[in-house]
């Protein structure tokens, strides 16, 4: 990120005077809420077209059918994600990525361009 537009986005969030403990807590909450091994993971996985929990599994090595459950069900209780049941034989469940999922897709994607270029980085030192 450019020093100028840094500056105005610390300027913007930051308090001032600096209130560390909030922000410490607004650090927590946002790796509280994304954090872990599985949630980008899955988020992506959403994002790139995959509906149906087997579709989800598949598209994620090594995520076992109960942590999948398990972070679907956090998800959703964080607002990130919607489960939507349809009443047919048998049941059909969707889960689709909400509005407020994709308010922190900028910061996905910083994400991955970062672990990109730390990966090269260690590669090549």
């Amino acid at each position: 990120m450019e020093d100028d537009k840094r500056f105005k986005l610390a300027k913007e969030v930051l308090s001032d005077p600096r209130n560390q403990k909030e922000e410490v807590q607004a650090l927590q909450d946002t790796i509280y809420v994304i954090g872990g091994k599985w949630k980008l993971p899955i988020i992506n996985s959403i994002c790139n077209g995959n509906k149906r929990f087997r579709d989800i599994e598949r598209s994620i090595p090594g995520i076992t059918t109960r942590m999948l459950s398990r972070e679907l069900k956090e998800m959703e209780a964080n607002q990130l994600i919607r489960r939507t049941v349809t009443p047919t034989t048998p049941v059909m469940v969707e889960y689709t990525a909400s509005a407020y999922c994709y308010s922190f897709g900028d910061i996905i994607l910083e994400m991955i361009k970062w672990g990109k270029s730390h990966r090269e980085r260690i590669k090549s030192s």
